[in-house]
């Protein structure tokens, strides 16, 4: 007899807590707060440059952009540096295939 009574005061005491807390986790966001759908379709007129993050506006920002996109050579680079990337790119693939070896 003390077991069931036992069992229904949780099951009582659960159901209150459970309406209790149910409340707070059913709540609306607040009126002042723009809709998500709404500030996917909105236009964006200023942007920031990818380069130095100026404020830039829609124009600006596309001929910035036409900019960047017009350099896809690479840069000249003397002799000296391209020696230096060769060997530690070599260095490295060295490295892989013996790591014992102290370069």
């Amino acid at each position: 007899m003390l077991g069931v009574t036992i069992f229904i005061f949780t099951v009582l005491t659960s159901t209150v807590l459970n309406f209790q807390w149910g409340a707070k986790t059913i709540a609306l966001p607040p009126p002042e707060d723009i809709p998500e759908e709404i500030l996917r379709t909105e236009i964006i007129t200023e942007a920031r440059s990818p380069i130095d993050g100026k404020i830039l506006t829609a124009g600006e920002y596309a001929q910035l952009k036409a900019k960047i996109q017009e350099r896809t050579f690479p840069p000249k680079l003397s002799p000296r540096v391209r020696e230096t990337v060769f060997l530690l790119r070599l260095r490295s693939l060295i490295k892989q295939f013996f790591p014992f070896i102290d370069i």
